[in-house]
């Protein structure tokens, strides 16, 4: 994937095109589907098109004054920072409100897209531009904030600020959650064949607090390296860093603790029993954070995790 500071201003004009365009036909699909039950709000979804398709105009005719007609196919999933959009059709049978939150992101992340592009560029046409869409996309973001008066009854309505809360799932619960998940389901295998390999609960602790350490130390340089949260508002890099590194750690550390326990059958007994609740609790935070239901959640991490288990017991038996 190429980095955003690497694009030059013709690429960046060629990003932000096809991005209005993936845009316009993501609210499109929003107006479509919501026309039926809620159509002031498939009125509003309808506007921001028109809207996203003069964004887009206006970006053609700048750039083929300054680079002629031929525009390269760049996308955002190419582009190393940039959050992949979801299809509407993942969104718009999860409710309004997830609707609503999904097109605020979508034009909050628009917004901070046209800031960085508009400091990378030097021509006063184009850098006007950018700005001007810069502000036009916040507006978006108001116009999709006011669905939730309209359409969400009084005891839906959260009174936490929701701008502090997806700060926090973005920088926050997303990188723990990826090295929960990858702490608690990587590290069995190791942990579990060491102990029905040797039936020494030492060995396994030994085993599994290596495999830990390694995990965490892995997932930490990964998330901070991966994304500088300047387009994608996912926050400091080390701050996600050191969340994944350390939650990583700790989903496998969970279940290495038992195996501090002298008796084998009573270490496999409690770690079995963490593993569980692991499973759980990692179901729950999908559940709770990320608008997957919970028995859905139930159903793949635990899947998951039982074929990681079952890997280890029979690697260690064999």
């Amino acid at each position: 994937m190429r980095k955003f500071t690497a694009l030059t201003e013709q690429e960046i004009l060629a990003l932000a095109i096809s991005n209005e365009e993936e845009d316009g036909r993501i609210y499109a699909d929003f107006s479509y589907a919501l026309q039926e039950n809620y159509p002031d709000t498939a009125k509003i979804f309808a506007d921001m098109v028109h809207e996203e398709n003069d964004h887009r105009r206006h970006l053609i005719d700048v750039y083929v004054r300054r680079f002629g007609d031929h525009i390269p196919l760049i996308r955002r999933q190419d582009i190393a920072g940039f959050m992949p959009r979801k299809p509407a059709w993942q969104i718009q049978g999860q409710g309004i409100e997830v609707v609503r939150r999904y097109a605020e992101d979508m034009e909050r992340d628009a917004a901070r897209f046209y800031r960085q592009a508009a400091l990378r560029t030097n021509d006063a046409e184009t850098r006007k531009l950018l700005g001007d869409l810069a502000t036009a996309e916040d507006q978006h973001g108001r116009a999709a904030s006011d669905m939730a008066s309209r359409h969400l009854t009084d005891d839906k309505r959260d009174d936490e600020d929701e701008n502090a809360r997806r700060r926090f799932v973005l920088q926050i619960v997303q990188p723990g959650l990826v090295g929960l998940m990858d702490g608690s389901v990587s590290t069995l295998a190791p942990v579990f064949a060491a102990a029905f390999a040797t039936h020494d609960p030492h060995s396994a602790f030994l085993v599994g607090l290596a495999a830990s350490l390694g995990a965490g130390i892995s997932m930490g340089f990964a998330e901070a390296l991966s994304d500088d949260g300047a387009l994608s508002g996912r926050g400091k890099p080390l701050i996600r860093g050191l969340v994944c590194g350390a939650m990583t750690m700790a989903g496998g550390i969970g279940h290495t603790l038992p195996f501090l326990i002298e008796s084998f059958s009573a270490a496999m007994t409690v770690a079995i029993a963490v593993v569980v609740i692991e499973l759980f609790l990692i179901s729950w935070i999908r559940w709770r954070y990320q608008d997957t239901p919970f028995g859905s959640a139930i159903v793949q991490i635990v899947f998951g995790g039982a074929l990681v288990f079952l890997a280890g017991v029979l690697i260690g038996s064999s």
